[in-house]
């Protein structure tokens, strides 16, 4: 889809009620690869509103959250991505904000 970049989101967030609120809220713009790592595809206007429903939750002192550009999705996206075992089936990898 035009316009879509992938990203890699990673996050550790030091108190577990804030963990669980990010990770309620990442299950809304991506799915998950490996704890407290998402994969999403986002528009930019989808990016700046995950980072903005993100920077609510935080406390920036404690927490960090880490977000990798993949660049466009009809790039070769795929090919930028190895795991090593087992990996998600492409059935889990389909969540898109436009």
């Amino acid at each position: 889809m035009k316009g879509l970049n992938c990203y890699v989101i990673s996050y550790d967030i030091m108190d577990q009620k804030r963990l669980h609120k990010v990770h309620r809220t990442m299950k809304g713009f991506g799915d998950p690869i490996h704890y407290s790592v998402f994969r999403c595809n986002l528009t930019d206007k989808g990016k700046v509103e995950l980072i903005v429903a993100l920077t609510e939750i935080i406390k920036h002192d404690e927490d960090r959250i880490m977000i990798v550009d993949l660049g466009p999705l009809e790039g070769q996206v795929e090919e930028r991505i190895v795991f090593l075992g087992a990996h998600p089936p492409d059935s889990e990898l389909k969540a898109v904000i436009v």
